[in-house]
């Protein structure tokens, strides 16, 4: 009934104006008491699945993108990190809100909706499972062809509320955090609520192989190599793959070209409640 629910509303085009965007294989926390972030939100997930856990007494949430790479030390990692904000009303429960995936070919969302329910039930804590838009729960047949129904959600700190999302800016740093994530990164908390910060590295990564071969292929070739369900993908999967690959052919040394001081890139929201970039020398 839930799933029922959360699919029948429509999409939402949501601003960078007090939003927080997670990509994925990063997890970000906060709670209501932010005065920066109001919107945790994630999407172009097709065999991945977007993550809320929250806790009702201290209202921490957390949204995390999976992609099956280490489920159980993922959820470890984001438990703990909900965990970790005091509960002043010592009543509150944990969450748990799992969306994406579909019925795709090789059974990728199948795997990790099965991963996740099995990580989540091996937590000494007791965890309540509110939203399960998973998989088939989440699919949809065009001409014999599957997609998800729901790509993205966002989740309003402030009220809690969970709804299907679109995010034009998923800035910033995209590429190289896109880069990041090619390069067969760990999961990564990216975001300080206590100083309402978000961090950005420093990342290392290896230089690319055949990243010149990569950019020399088709749209079509990079969609049937580099996607887990090329035909269920956004329109923009291959450009935003283009982008990437492109960035890791510049940056083949990441601690020369982007951290040479070794300091993450530190972002605090404006006025505007958009992102700005703080010098390094300041903190």
């Amino acid at each position: 009934e839930k799933a029922k629910l959360l699919r029948s509303q429509p999409t939402r085009v949501v601003g960078p104006r007090g939003l927080l965007y997670v990509q994925q294989r990063e997890f970000a926390v906060t709670t209501p008491k932010d005065g920066s972030v109001s919107i945790l939100g994630s999407d172009d997930a097709t065999t991945c699945h977007i993550v809320v856990l929250r806790h009702t007494g201290s209202g921490a949430t957390c949204v995390t993108h999976c992609d099956g790479s280490d489920t159980e030390a993922e959820v470890s990692l984001i438990m703990s990190a909900v965990k970790s904000f005091p509960d002043p009303t010592g009543r509150g429960r944990l969450e748990v809100h799992l969306v994406g995936g579909f019925n795709d070919d090789r059974q990728l969302s199948q795997k990790l909706t099965n991963q996740l329910l099995r990580a989540f039930h091996l937590q000494p804590d007791e965890l309540h499972l509110v939203t399960f838009c998973v998989t088939e729960l989440n699919d949809r047949e065009e001409k014999d062809i599957h997609f998800p129904i729901i790509y993205g959600i966002a989740v309003n700190v402030k009220t809690a509320e969970i709804f299907p999302a679109t995010f034009p800016e998923k800035g910033p740093d995209e590429d190289l955090r896109s880069a990041h994530v090619l390069t067969g990164a760990p999961l990564t908390n990216i975001y300080d609520a206590k100083t309402e910060q978000l961090h950005i590295g420093p990342y290392f990564w290896r230089p690319f192989p055949y990243v010149d071969f990569w950019l020399e292929q088709d749209d079509k070739q990079i969609l049937q190599n580099l996607s887990t369900s090329p035909l269920a993908e956004p329109p923009h999967f291959v450009s935003h793959i283009r982008s990437t690959l492109t960035f890791l052919k510049e940056h083949p040394f990441p601690s020369r070209s982007l951290f040479p001081d070794r300091k993450p890139r530190i972002y605090k929201k404006n006025e505007e409640g958009l992102w700005e970039q703080v010098c390094s020398d300041k903190i």
